[in-house]
């Protein structure tokens, strides 16, 4: 298994996925609207770039020809119901028909963490629900014979050097005097991009430990839980941001709820993507840690990076870690 086909490559968690398998001496290609899109990726040796809308099915149906596997990270975390479905459920459904008419068999599916495949509506918001809805399209198609090999990972929040999660708390307490915070108390379980990179290429090898329990004349189909090691409130995320930033806390002022989903829809209406949504909300009414009713990086043979020694380097120090996509960042 040699030529990967990585859809949403060009993406934080994408490009760190490409360097790994490029280094790994995989052929990878990766589809993009623009090609200026994949300009930290594009100069990775071994790895093509192409010009293409994947929503398209027939554009899809072509790129995935000729491939042994198709790694899907394309997600959005903003959106209505419409587009949650078009990019979480859609494509899905969409990438398993391409599949299937290219005897491609093998798919990794980046999903989140708080998602069910088995009861996706039962998840406090649209966001999970659709996730949910996307692993089913995957793990339970309606005809049994079109049945893939597929891997679900499900990360929780993902931190790393060019992350929009801590680099966002720290950028807003260089400039605030104190923090007004909706969902102070949610809960969460941070992970290493690095080591979400590094689940994503151990799940392409034929040999993966654990799996989840199955008929021999079954596909192959498992589902992780990628996990750090420590649980964090969303208070003490932006606490730690702060120390590390800035060298000090700034005062952190929890809102109610209904305060909160007033400061979410004002940020709703601003200009580009809102810092944070009603349906984000709505998510962290859910604790965004490990069940531990399934497998997790452990099981991949990963031992799980702890949040705070990589995040002082790059959020004091405001650079990505070392490797070919930081040389490219720095040299650009």
């Amino acid at each position: 298994m040699k030529n990967i086909l990585v859809l949403g490559g060009t993406g934080f968690v994408g490009a760190h996925v490409c360097e790994k398998l490029v280094q790994q001496g995989y052929h990878v290609t990766v589809p993009t609207r623009r090609r200026n899109n994949a300009r930290y990726v594009m100069h990775l040796p071994g790895l093509t770039v192409l010009e293409a809308n994947v929503h398209d099915e027939a554009a899809l149906t072509r790129l995935v020809a000729g491939h042994d596997a198709v790694v899907n990270l394309i997600a959005i975390l903003h959106g209505n119901a419409a587009a949650f479905d078009k990019v979480h459920v859609n494509l899905p459904q969409k990438l398993a028909r391409a599949c299937i008419a290219n005897g491609v068999h093998r798919v990794v599916h980046i999903s989140a963490l708080g998602a069910d495949d088995q009861r996706p509506g039962a998840a406090p918001s649209e966001y999970l629900r659709s996730k949910g809805r996307g692993e089913a399209v995957l793990l339970h198609p309606a005809n049994p014979a079109e049945a893939l090999d597929v891997t679900v990972l499900r990360p929780s929040v993902i931190f790393g050097a060019e992350d929009k999660f801590l680099n966002l708390f720290a950028k807003l307490q260089n400039v605030f005097p104190f923090m007004p915070l909706a969902g102070a108390n949610a809960r969460f379980q941070p992970v290493w991009v690095q080591d979400v990179a590094a689940a994503v290429v151990l799940s392409l090898q034929p040999s993966k430990p654990m799996p989840m329990p199955m008929s021999v004349s079954e596909p192959i189909q498992r589902v992780y839980e990628l996990v750090g090691p420590d649980v964090f409130t969303l208070k003490q995320l932006v606490q730690l941001a702060a120390r590390l930033s800035i060298g000090r806390e700034r005062p952190v002022i929890p809102l109610p709820q209904w305060l909160g989903r007033i400061q979410a829809a004002a940020m709703e209406l601003a200009p580009g993507e809102p810092l944070m949504s009603r349906d984000n909300l709505d998510s962290m009414q859910q604790d965004n840690v490990a069940s531990g009713t399934l497998p997790g990086l452990r099981a991949l043979g990963i031992d799980a990076a702890a949040l705070a020694p990589i995040a002082a380097q790059y959020l004091t120090a405001d650079q990505a870690n070392a490797g070919l996509l930081a040389m490219r960042q720095v040299h650009r």
